[in-house]
């Protein structure tokens, strides 16, 4: 929307935070190399969505949301020094299909159990082989494999604190 002047200026870019830009924690899982590598996002949110939505309550996604946001910028910041810059909502996606892959698991539903098995082997491919082939030339740019990590990681956290805190018994 912005175009690379948006970019520049909103995606995690180390020099940048290290200088104060904080919001850039935020910002760059919003923005995006162009509009093949938004419009691949954005059917990814809708897909999941489609799949899970109603595993989770609006605020129990937004809970997740924010958790896993904060777990690809921690992991990012602190588990990969090397990396410059980062963009796109794909580590998101991973944390919020990993959260609503988990709190599907009390269904039984078979689906979600496939789709965690899915999850699960792309996670380990990426990490052992690198982006899934064609994901760079569809994105336009590098594909960060480790914010998928995190934010799957991320989101596996956040699910399990809704089920704990979903389990315990309301005071009396």
């Amino acid at each position: 929307m912005f175009g690379d002047a948006g970019r520049s200026s909103l995606s995690f870019y180390r020099p940048a935070l290290d200088a104060g830009e904080f919001w850039r924690l935020l910002t760059c899982h919003f923005v995006h190399l162009g509009v093949s590598h938004l419009l691949l996002n954005v059917l990814g949110l809708l897909l999941i969505w489609y799949l899970i939505a109603s595993s989770l309550s609006q605020a129990q996604w937004l809970f997740v949301t924010l958790l896993v946001i904060v777990g690809i910028d921690l992991g990012l910041w602190f588990l990969e020094p090397q990396l410059l810059w980062y963009v796109g909502l794909s580590g998101l996606l991973h944390g919020l299909l990993a959260a609503g892959i988990v709190a599907g698991f009390r269904s039984g539903r078979i689906d979600v159990w496939i789709l965690g098995i899915a999850l699960a082997g792309k996670l380990v491919y990426e990490q052992l082989v690198g982006p899934l082939p064609g994901s760079e030339q569809s994105t336009g740019g590098a594909v960060i494999v480790a914010s998928h990590l995190y934010g799957a990681v991320a989101g596996l956290v956040a699910a399990a604190a809704i089920m704990i805190r979903v389990r315990r018994p309301a005071p009396i």
